[in-house]
């Protein structure tokens, strides 16, 4: 069935005009348009964030009607204050006297604590680091306390006598008069080794008295060998002192003094023939007119064959060795 245009028109005003009778009654009872519930005063748990038995406020209901849950008034009870005072904090407690140590166990116990002064083994580190001292002062040690002094003074003035610069070199003087100084001082040595160093290494001994052994037999070795009037040079004021209580500092440079006389009365010894070969070698040559040759280059085959006709390098050492007061 078709509807017509004036019948769909009448329609439309017919539901404009409901629409407008809702409204108006909707604004004429708003009790009923309105389903929200009215706010409350009273403040929640929830809101206030304590519960109400921790703001210090007695609530309790007042009446029968009020314990019940319920009040038969328009208007609440008023609230009852209660005053809360805090509580006196407990007294502390004092302190427990100590237990006293029980005598249970063995009597006259002790305890020991190494704090590392006693005597114990040097460290390896320790013997490295003296190892490389001696090594460092050892020339200066090889020249001051022991013979090698005078016995390379000594092998320089013959090659000197015998009119020889470079023969034999240097190194092997040097070399010579090094195992010879390990030849006389042995016994020295094996004292060090023994009363010293021994004992030491072992722990036995501190580093002080160590030293102090070393020191007493090579001084009594070096007092030997010092000559009295190089000694007394040293001596504390001019006063009369036992050369036992010298220090070392004052005998080493006795006893190098005393070296070098020794070494230089043993050097003219030696120089004596040789040079009586050159006085005869020179007249020789200007009795025969021969001024333009050197008399030290005739006299130097004389002087060879006479010292190796006489093992003079034996004899030497020998004097050398019999020098050394032991």
């Amino acid at each position: 069935m078709q509807i017509s245009k004036k019948s769909k028109g009448a329609l439309a005003i017919v539901a404009v005009l409901a629409s407008l009778a809702f409204i108006v009654a909707a604004f004429a009872h708003p009790g009923r348009a309105s389903a929200s519930p009215a706010p409350s005063n009273a403040p929640t748990a929830a809101a206030s964030g304590t519960s109400p038995a921790t703001v210090g406020v007695d609530q309790s209901p007042s009446t029968n009607a009020d314990q019940a849950g319920y009040t038969t008034s328009g208007s609440a009870p008023e609230p009852s204050t209660l005053q809360v005072t805090a509580a006196s904090p407990e007294a502390p407690q004092a302190p427990a006297s100590p237990a006293t140590p029980s005598t249970s166990g063995s009597a006259g116990g002790t305890i020991s604590v190494n704090l590392g002064g006693g005597l114990s083994k040097p460290s390896e580190s320790i013997t490295i680091i003296i190892a490389l001292t001696l090594l460092a002062v050892a020339p200066s040690l090889l020249i001051l306390l022991t013979s090698f002094t005078r016995i390379i003074i000594v092998l320089s003035l013959t090659r000197q006598a015998l009119g020889l610069t470079n023969v034999p070199p240097n190194q092997l003087l040097a070399g010579l008069a090094l195992f010879l100084s390990l030849f006389i001082m042995s016994p020295v040595i094996g004292q060090v080794n023994s009363q010293a160093v021994q004992p030491y290494m072992a722990g036995k001994m501190t580093a002080e008295q160590a030293y102090t052994a070393a020191e007493l037999p090579i001084k009594t070795w070096m007092l030997k060998q010092t000559q009295v009037d190089d000694l007394a040079i040293f001596e504390k004021a001019g006063k009369a002192v036992a050369p036992q209580s010298l220090p070392m500092s004052a005998v080493v440079p006795a006893f190098a003094l005393s070296e070098m006389r020794s070494a230089f009365i043993i050097g003219f010894v030696v120089f004596v023939p040789f040079l009586v070969i050159d006085l005869v070698v020179s007249a020789t040559l200007m009795s025969l007119g021969m001024m333009m040759l050197p008399p030290s280059l005739v006299s130097l085959p004389f002087k060879l064959l006479l010292f190796v006709l006489v093992n003079g390098w034996a004899l030497v050492v020998q004097s050398l060795l019999t020098s050394f007061h032991t």
